[in-house]
Formats: structure tokens, C-alpha cells, sequence
């Protein structure tokens, strides 16, 4: 083994969000004097000219895209082993349910260790995709490391089969370099003048129950003349919100952007961050939002819980109250004072306690443990 260790980071991209983002902040802080980081992505229908290999072949390492067939192309795996032999890799460090199957089954093949982080559980209503799921949970089972990035994710990983020996809990970190240049900068999205702008930036799936943002702001619009609401990226749900949104009085004053590319800028314009997720890890585009220190409203959620303690960094309401969650709402809209505060509070709690720097350091930790080093 060389002196410097080869970590191959593995991912079936389906966009550019949370786990995207977060591969490119650990790679950016893993030393780079003893470590590689090389970056390796499914090619499919959907995710070609992929933001994430962009920025990571411009900022980390060599990256390298491996062509499916379709969804579920096993030969991939056959793929994966000859680049892990080609390129030397000492470990895989694989990110998603379709990644950890394929990562774990060529880390097999190649005699190599194999880290797996969840970034969150999905509590998917499709049959097919419940099972491939629990396919996924039971791959992660076979990895010699497990690095869950929070507090529940480390139980619930426990609950699908993952060994105490081989749970590692590395709490997860953001890198807040360039959230801070775009807060202390002139940089901001436009607005029309007196609207209060709420907004969501994240995946459209299940989980993320945005139905419940539709519905509160179309009860808070009717009366308030000055409201917008703004929703970033796109997923699954993407086609039957907007459905149900030209079922709304309010629709005109919606819009469903999708991946933008002054996604910071546009942060920095909100008045409001909102969430109405029923499962999380802990959200990226939560801890954007308490970096950037716009005021946050959501449910009362584990994972959540972990960056917004109520009436202290945010407000929190019982989870599927959404009555409770619109009087959260208005509360930091009519209260910019309030507001203010509990944005500065976010701000200082996540530098303190989710930096990526940290999160880093701690992985170099696990990989060094897993070779064998001191």
C-alpha cells in the first residue's frame, strides 16, 4: 500500500443536492498530503453533464463515469472493480441505497474496505422501491464501516442490521467557506419591494411532504397580499406538486424553480426557510440556511432537532400539525426582531458544532483505523 491512501468516492447521482454537496465538502478538507480523493459516478439517462463531477474534477480530484444500461445494471459492478485495480483505491466510500449495493459487492470483489454514510432513510410508499431500499439496508450490513451523520441515523441503522462494531458516528459538517462569502457579500436575489419571500431548497421526494408548505402558505397567502413562496429543486414529486399547485387560489404567487445555480444568492433573499419533512438526517440545505441566517420554521423532527432548538436557533411544531407550523410561520414574519436573533443563534450553533473541517479530521480518523494505520 502507498503512502498516500486512494479514497474513491461512489455515488448514483440523482441531482446536485445535500449528498452531492457534502461529498464535495469532505473531499475538499481531507488532507491532501496523505490522501487522494477520486470520485467515481453512475452514467444514466438522467444524469449526464452532472453538476457534481463539474465542481469535484475543478476543486478535489479526477472523477470517472461509469455507463448503465439501466436502472439496476449489475455489470457496473464489474466496471467499479477494474477502476478500484486500475487507480489503486485503498477504500470506497460509497453514498446512497443503489451505490451501497454496487459499492459493497465490488469492495467484495476488489478485497478492499468499503465506508458507508446514510444520509437519511426513506419511507417510500412504492413497493419496488420499499424493497430496493431494504436491499440497500442489507448491503450497508456487509460494510465494514458504517459513519452515520447523526444521532438517528445511528439508530436507525441499527435497526436495519448494522453491528455495533462497525458503527462509527461522525456528526456531519457543511462547508460554510463559501455560504459565509455570499452572507457578508452584496449578493443577493431581487425581490420586488415589501414581498416576504418563504422558501425551500431541497429534493422533491416523499419524505420532504411539501404538499404541507403548499397548504400552509395557500392559508397564510389569501390574507397577507405580500407573500411569495419560492421552491428549489427538483425530484420524484416535482410533476404532481406543480399539479397540485394549479389546484391552489394562490398559484400565481408559487414558483417552482429547480436547480439554479444562484442558489446562495437566493437564500440570502428569503425571509422564511421552511421544512415540513417527516424523515431526515440532517438536512445540508438546513444547516445553508441557519449558516446564512435566514429565520427557519419545521417540524419537530430527529435530525432536524439536531441544528433548530425551539424558541432558540428556530421554531419547531409537533410533527403533521400544520396549523402549529403556520403559527411558527407568522410568528417569524411578523416578528423581525425575534427573527433576526434566532438566525444569529443558528448561525454561531452550526459553526460551532458542523464544520467541515471537523467532520474531515474524523474521517481521515476512520480511514486510517480501517488500514491498519496509527
Amino acid at each position: 500500500m502507498s503512502a498516500q491512501r486512494n479514497v474513491l468516492q461512489f455515488i448514483c447521482p440523482t441531482g446536485f443536492y445535500g449528498a452531492e454537496r457534502w461529498i464535495l465538502a469532505l473531499a475538499k478538507h481531507l488532507p491532501a498530503h496523505n490522501i487522494r480523493s477520486e470520485l467515481a459516478v453512475t452514467l444514466e439517462t438522467e444524469s449526464r453533464d452532472l453538476e457534481l463531477v463539474k465542481q469535484f474534477k475543478a476543486t478535489c480530484g479526477d472523477t470517472f463515469e461509469l455507463p448503465m444500461k439501466h436502472k439496476f445494471d449489475l455489470s457496473v459492478v464489474n466496471q467499479l472493480v477494474t477502476l478500484i485495480q486500475q487507480r489503486n483505491i485503498d477504500i470506497i466510500h460509497t453514498h446512497g441505497y443503489k451505490s451501497d449495493i454496487i459499492g459493497v459487492l465490488a469492495a467484495r470483489k476488489a478485497g478492499i474496505p468499503c465506508v458507508v454514510t446514510p444520509h437519511g432513510f426513506e419511507n417510500a410508499r412504492d413497493l419496488k422501491l420499499r424493497f430496493f431500499i431494504w436491499l440497500g439496508c442489507k448491503a450497508m450490513t456487509f460494510a465494514e464501516a458504517v459513519a452515520p451523520l447523526s444521532q438517528a441515523l445511528c439508530q436507525d441503522s441499527r435497526r436495519v442490521g448494522v453491528k455495533e462494531q462497525r458503527l462509527h458516528y461522525i456528526q456531519n459538517g457543511v462547508d460554510l467557506s463559501e455560504i459565509e462569502a455570499v452572507r457578508l457579500s452584496s449578493q443577493v436575489a431581487t425581490k420586488q419591494p415589501g414581498v416576504k419571500r418563504i422558501g425551500f431548497i431541497g429534493q422533491m421526494i416523499s419524505r420532504k411532504n411539501i404538499g404541507d408548505i403548499l397548504d400552509i402558505f395557500e392559508a397564510m397567502a389569501s390574507d397577507d397580499p405580500n407573500l411569495e413562496l419560492v421552491l428549489l429543486g427538483d425530484g420524484d414529486e416535482r410533476a404532481a406538486l406543480e399539479q397540485y399547485c394549479e389546484s391552489l387560489s394562490q398559484r400565481e404567487r408559487i414558483k417552482f424553480l429547480g436547480f439554479r445555480d444562484d442558489r446562495l444568492e437566493l437564500l440570502k433573499s428569503f425571509d422564511l426557510f421552511v421544512m415540513s419533512s417527516t424523515l431526515e438526517g440532517i438536512p445540508r440545505c438546513l444547516m445553508e440556511a441557519c449558516a446564512m441566517e435566514i429565520p427557519i420554521a419545521a417540524y419537530d423532527i430527529p435530525g432536524i432537532d439536531q441544528l433548530v432548538t425551539h424558541q432558540q436557533t428556530g421554531l419547531l411544531a409537533p410533527l403533521g400539525d400544520k396549523d402549529a407550523l403556520q403559527q411558527c410561520w407568522q410568528t417569524l414574519l411578523d416578528e423581525p426582531t425575534e427573527a433576526k436573533q434566532l438566525g444569529v443563534n443558528a448561525r454561531l450553533f452550526v459553526e460551532q458544532h458542523f464544520s467541515a473541517k471537523r467532520m474531515a479530521r474524523e474521517y481521515d480518523e476512520l480511514f486510517r483505523k480501517l488500514l491498519g494505520e496509527p
